[in-house]
């Protein structure tokens, strides 16, 4: 509905664009795809109709006059980063609307089931809260980590030579073909938010399935490793397209906003559905070794 009502506003992500809300539909299919047994009956369609004509009613709103709301309490409260602020409504309304329709086709059983898309829509809205109450780096325990990526990235463009780099802090002045370009890296630019999204949608993941707590752990460290490895990759992206594609700033932003969820959700999913597919073959091994003994 939202895609029919604001098509455009999809075509950027993170505080800019409900890219975001693409990404989380993805999460609910890739866990419902495994789901057999959810009842549909006439009552769950009508309230789910309900729901969707709610939530679409606010995305209607907001672009005739609720965003005026929104701008008064950015003043009352005194947010900082007003982008941010705006998307954070319409991840929160998202939530609301993702956790009614899976509550109405499989009530409570969906924190166990198919929590993914819940955790990662109500994880974000947290994020980007954070975001616009403390924006850049005043958020200190968030931004320690950024100065030692920034220098890594500086590190991996000297070694592949596109270009020439230095590093200082979290700002990273670079010089390639269309000249200079200062790239100042803030947490959610470095992908910080992704680690902390991860951790509770791997964490929800996890729990639910019925594997020892050791195989957990380790699934779990793996994810926080390449969730590392995805953010720095996403910085050296960023860095590239600096290097050789344009320093133009308003072509550099859209790039900026989008490039975080391109590189970590499909990498968040990819894993997921692997470690899935590896504990699925392992059970049916496990089932065919005790059937042979039988």
């Amino acid at each position: 509905m939202i895609l029919i009502i604001h098509p455009d506003s999809f075509n950027l992500s993170w505080n800019q664009g409900r890219g975001g809300f693409i990404f989380a539909l993805t999460f609910a299919f890739v866990e419902l795809v495994f789901l057999y047994n959810i009842n549909t009956t006439r009552y769950k369609v009508i309230l789910s109709i309900i729901v969707l004509f709610s939530s679409s009613i606010y995305f209607i709103l907001v672009e005739h006059g609720l965003s005026k709301y929104f701008e008064y309490l950015i003043s009352l409260y005194d947010v900082n980063l007003s982008f941010s602020w705006f998307i954070m409504w319409d991840f929160i309304v998202m939530s609301i609307f993702v956790i009614c329709i899976l509550t109405i086709f499989m009530g409570i059983k969906w924190v166990k089931l198919a929590p993914a898309s819940p955790i990662f829509l109500i994880g974000n809205s947290i994020i980007l809260f954070l975001d616009a109450m403390f924006p850049y780096d005043t958020l200190g325990p968030l931004q320690y980590v950024v100065p030692y990526m920034v220098k890594i990235d500086a590190f991996l463009i000297t070694v592949t030579g596109i270009g020439t780099s230095i590093a200082q802090n979290n700002l990273l002045l670079l010089y390639g073909d269309h000249g200079p370009f200062a790239l100042q890296v803030f947490w959610p630019s470095a992908g910080v938010h992704s680690i902390i999204i991860y951790s509770l949608v791997m964490t929800t993941f996890l729990l639910k399935m019925n594997i020892e707590m050791k195989k957990k752990i380790i699934y779990f460290i793996l994810g926080v490793v390449g969730t590392i490895i995805a953010n720095m990759i996403r910085i050296f992206f960023l860095s590239m397209f600096a290097l050789k594609i344009s320093t133009n700033p308003i072509k550099f932003e859209e790039f900026h906003s989008v490039a975080g969820e391109i590189i970590f959700v499909p990498w968040l999913i990819i894993f997921l559905t692997t470690v899935t597919m590896i504990e699925y073959k392992l059970s049916k091994q496990h089932e065919n070794k005790l059937k042979k003994k039988n």
